[in-house]
């Protein structure tokens, strides 16, 4: 006898992602269930990246999954499917520790596990990655800034004098408007990696073997550091973040010297990525937020961007 259920996951903001289990029974009775993840995606173009919507199907049919070992690898896919408008997989079902039952240990272990990967990849420089057609660019994070930075509704919002946020919360922004173009010619010095660009707790299982990452779609060509900012600071608890900068910045810096030597300059600029990538973004979710306690949140959130200001020179080893 064979049973099937299908069972939704969260996530597929633009489509949809579901558990699918076939439990067959065995000659003595017993259940064997076996598990996967169907992924649909349909088309959408994301700013300054269009085809990302496609992007894990190219990947899946390229010689991208032989860069990955257990210590850090995607999940297996068992079929793969476009049409015009729609992508569909048909993925290996990880059992892990994801979101917010990873600890600080976890943490830093992904931390390190990417440094290596990243590392391993830069020394390498593998030749069919270098001619990957569909992958983001480098431009995505100066895109992604100015995006927000230019957005009047926060922009306007900061300078406004009766802005809720506290003024030193909102100097903050300013000044970073007023650095920006600093920022962006040192980070611009850092060694170019392949970064997966939506490297946060719920895309990363830990497993004893490992770490597997979800959701590729948004990968590609960036400078080093970024995922760890998202590691850091995309919706992370305001209570650990801190923490997660003190232990995830030099576990991942000593990942990537195994394999390549870390870059000769002062600050390793995960912290004004941070500001440049999830300040604004994080004044969007204040502004807009339904319930005193959201506001809260992200109000918090933005305070430990403030205190975490003095580390951000943490110095490259």
């Amino acid at each position: 006898m064979t049973d099937f259920n299908v069972q939704g996951l969260e996530g597929g903001t633009i489509g949809a992602v579901r558990l699918l289990t076939i439990t067959e029974q065995a000659a003595d009775g017993t259940p064997l269930p076996f598990r996967l993840v169907h992924k649909k995606t349909a088309k959408f173009a994301r700013p300054n990246d269009p085809h990302s919507w496609r992007r894990e199907y190219d990947l899946y049919n390229s010689a991208f999954r032989t860069l990955f070992t257990d210590r850090l690898r995607l999940p297996a896919c068992y079929k793969a499917e476009i049409f015009d408008d729609e992508m569909h997989l048909w993925l290996e079902y990880i059992d892990g520790t994801t979101g917010e039952g990873l600890t600080p240990s976890m943490y830093e272990r992904a931390a390190y596990e990417l440094g290596r990967f990243q590392g391993k990849l830069y020394a390498e420089k593998p030749a069919f990655l270098q001619q990957l057609p569909n992958v983001s660019n480098t431009d995505y994070l100066q895109h992604f800034y100015q995006r927000y930075s230019n957005w009047h509704e926060l922009r306007g919002y900061v300078r406004d004098t009766n802005c809720a946020l506290p003024p030193h919360i909102c100097q903050m922004l300013i000044q970073l408007d007023a650095q920006a173009d600093e920022f962006f010619a040192r980070i611009k010095r850092l060694p170019v990696v392949f970064n997966h660009r939506d490297f946060w707790n719920t895309n990363i299982f830990h497993t004893p073997e490992g770490i597997v990452l979800i959701d590729w779609d948004t990968a590609g060509w960036g400078y080093m550091g970024e995922d760890i900012a998202s590691l850091i600071a995309d919706d992370v608890s305001p209570a650990h973040m801190l923490e997660y900068f003190e232990k995830c910045i030099p576990a991942y810096y000593r990942g990537f010297a195994e394999y390549a030597t870390t870059p000769n300059i002062a600050k390793n600029c995960i912290y004004e990525i941070i500001l440049l990538m999830y300040a604004y973004r994080t004044v969007e979710a204040y502004k807009f937020g339904e319930t005193p306690e959201e506001k809260a949140l992200h109000q918090a959130t933005l305070q430990k961007f403030h205190d975490i200001q003095h580390k951000g020179t943490v110095l490259v080893a």
